[in-house]
Formats: C-alpha cells, structure tokens, sequence
C-alpha cells in the first residue's frame, strides 16, 4: 500500500498483498484469492468452540463486511462454522493457525512476593502456550505509566497490570480502554479492569479476630496500646485491610475500643519501616501493645524495633502476606509474631491466566476474583509450607533487609 494525502489507498495489486498486515508478495496465479480470505476468516477463531460476532471476525481479519459476512455464511454450510445465535458464529474446527495470545504483564517491582507472582503468572502462561511480554514497573508510578504505552504499542491482546498507586489507575485504565486491550488489575483496582487479587477486609478481619484472641489468652485482655501500620498510598483497597483488622480485633476483644490507637506509614523497605518504629519508641514509653501491619515487611520491623530495646514481651504483632521471611519467624522459639495471614502468591498463575484467556476467548467470567487466605501460625506453618528451607531468624531478617524493597508487600 502506498500513502497519499495522508490516508492509505489500494495499489493496483492489493489482491496480492497480506490480508493480516504482513509484506505483500506477487501472488500464484494458481492461488484462489477467495480461499485465502476463508483461511483469514478461519484464522480468526483462535479456539475451538469460540463464539464471534460479525463484528469481531472483521476486527480480527480487515476484510470488507461484506466479504466477511459472505465468507462466513459459506464456512457454515461447509460445516466449519456452526450458527450461535443471532449475528453469532462458533467455531467447530478448530484453531488454523498457531499464533498464541499475547498478554502483556506490567510486574510490580522485584520484591520476594511480586516475584513469586511473576513466577507463578510465567509458568501458567507456558503451559497454556501464551506469548507473554513482560515490562517491570519498579514501584514506580512513572514507569507504570510508560509501560503502559509502550504495551498498548506493542498490539497485545490483554494487559495484567500489577502497580500499587491508586492515584495513576484511572489514567492507565483510560490509555487500555482507548486502545481497546482489556485489562486484568493485579490488587489494585483500576477502572473498567477485571480485579484479581486480596480480599482486604477478610484478610485484615482474620489478622484482626487472631490478635484478639491472642491477646484474651496471654495477656487477659489488659493492652495497653494498639499501634496501626498503614499503606496510604496505595488508598482506600488497602484501608480496607486495617479496617478489616480492628473490626476483627473488637469482635474478640471489644474493650480495645478505649485503647489509644497509634497509626503509623508503613511505607519503605525493611529499614525505612524500622527507623520509623524506632523513632515512635523513642517519644513513647513503652507500654503492652499490640501491632496490626499492612504487610509482613511492617511487622519484621516492629519485632526487630522491640527487640532493639528489649521490650520484646511487651508485643504482639500480626502481618501480611506470609512471605518465607515471616515464616521463618514463626518458626523461631518464643517469637512476638503471633501469626500472618497467606495469600499464596504462587498459585496467582494459574488463576490469572485462566481469568485472561476466558476473556479473550470472549467467555462469560467474574469482574472480581479473590484470592483465598488463611492465618498462618507457629503452629500450622509446616504443614501449610512443609516445603520451605530452614533460614535461621538472623538470616531471614538479613534478607527482608536486602530484598523486602518499597514493597513486598508495599503494593500488598
């Protein structure tokens, strides 16, 4: 095709030129243009037993509606195609080419639980044969934004955006919907996006009802304070885990309500967390409290915090997420962390991937799918991870410090 005046006309030879946007070449003279577009519209159909609309086979191909519409109606009396409803067409062949989905995965950063998402979203997409392309938007709203672009550049079929501000999402969700890829939000909600991921009240009320109960056992109820580690950045989804949190904490023990509440950013890594707790119990005396985090970073913080003063019996701590280092802590003898509720971020995978191939497959799927959680404790540990390898507590602590990054967590 050539350009004139700004707009692409037909050269002379357009019978010959690739229906799906590839090189022209000369034709075969023994070549039957009308077959090669039925082997377009078939192309279309990239499973078998895909249901398309009039509209989609001319999206996917580039032929004129009434080619299509022509082609289509032949297929189905030739015993390819079957009628599935009004203006619906079904596959009953099969897929004719080999071209997998391309699914395009904006990962969060490279932090021990966004990589065992990532880890988790690769295997599944190889098993189901998908091309995925992945960017790395590094807890970085800017570069969330030009990963964005640079997808939509990249003509995917769908999107998995995995990035933690709340702010950027309608401005990411708007770019997808303008490019028409559909969009699947990793834990943060975006507008217009299917929503894979926490269920944040739940996961804050199981914590919240654990602390409760924890602190009736050991401590007859008498808490002396309650400390709040919270995410504000990445808004209202993850105040719904602390809000979950309390709500548990007074179904347990409801006389928590005339307990000063102290709420602290729980923004940062491992050490950014820690100097924030340090500078708290610096000004406050140190009196029995009981710590609700955002996630598991905040709360190795808060032990190490205690620790570092020797008031370690004077706290009780709950986490997120059930990462190996806060296992480990479990494991240790006598820890102050009273348990962490999972989310199982190595079982994303085969979730996510199958949510995006309903999609694209243009199947009738949830707009929200929640993970499952559970409350992970000293003592149901190794049955729940009876796999995990055995670092001493100074070695777990060591490696939240190095790797634990702006959010492990941060974006959970």
């Amino acid at each position: 095709m050539t350009a004139t005046n700004g707009s692409l006309q037909s050269s002379p030879d357009t019978s010959n030129a690739s229906l799906t946007g590839a090189p022209m070449r000369r034709g075969d003279r023994n070549e039957s243009q009308t077959v090669l577009r039925a082997c377009e519209v078939m192309k279309a159909f990239r499973t078998l037993g895909e249901d398309l609309s009039l509209t989609d086979v001319i999206e996917r191909t580039h032929l004129p509606k009434t080619t299509v519409f022509r082609l289509l109606r032949t297929l189905i009396h030739g015993g390819l195609l079957d009628r599935a409803g009004s203006g619906m067409y079904r596959n009953r062949f099969g897929p004719v080419t080999a071209r997998p989905f391309r699914i395009g995965f904006a990962a969060q950063g490279d932090f021990e639980f966004c990589r065992a998402v990532m880890q988790s979203v690769e295997a599944a997409a190889a098993r189901e044969h998908v091309h995925l392309i992945t960017v790395n938007n590094r807890y970085s709203a800017r570069e969330a934004l030009r990963n964005a672009d640079l997808l939509i550049k990249e003509h995917v079929d769908l999107v998995l955006e995995y990035q933690t501000y709340e702010r950027v999402a309608p401005v990411i969700a708007s770019k997808f919907l303008e490019a028409k890829t559909p969009v699947i939000a990793i834990e943060i909600p975006h507008p217009g996006a299917a929503y894979f991921g926490a269920n944040n009240y739940k996961a804050g009320l199981i914590g919240g009802k654990a602390l409760g109960r924890w602190a009736r056992e050991h401590w007859d109820g008498k808490v002396e304070q309650l400390v709040l580690l919270e995410l504000p950045i990445a808004g209202s989804l993850l105040e719904l885990r602390i809000a979950g949190l309390v709500d548990g904490l007074r179904a347990e023990l409801p006389s928590i309500v005339s307990v000063p509440v102290v709420h602290l950013n729980g923004r940062g890594d491992f050490e950014q967390v820690l100097e924030i707790v340090r500078q708290y119990l610096r000004r406050a005396p140190v009196r029995r409290t009981l710590v609700g985090t955002v996630n598991d970073v905040c709360a190795l913080a808060v032990l190490r915090a205690f620790e570092e003063i020797g008031a370690s019996e004077k706290c009780a701590v709950v986490g997120q997420n059930a990462i190996l280092e806060t296992r480990n802590e479990l494991r240790r003898p006598g820890t102050r962390l009273i348990g962490t509720v999972a989310y199982f971020p190595e079982r994303y995978g085969d979730e996510i991937i199958s949510l995006a191939l309903g999609i694209l497959q243009k199947k009738s799927v949830p707009s929200t799918v929640f993970v499952k959680h559970q409350l992970i404790t000293p003592r149901n540990v190794d049955l729940v991870y009876p796999l995990d390898e055995r670092l001493d507590f100074k070695a777990a602590i060591a490696s939240s410090t190095v790797r634990a990054g702006a959010s492990t967590a941060s974006a959970r």
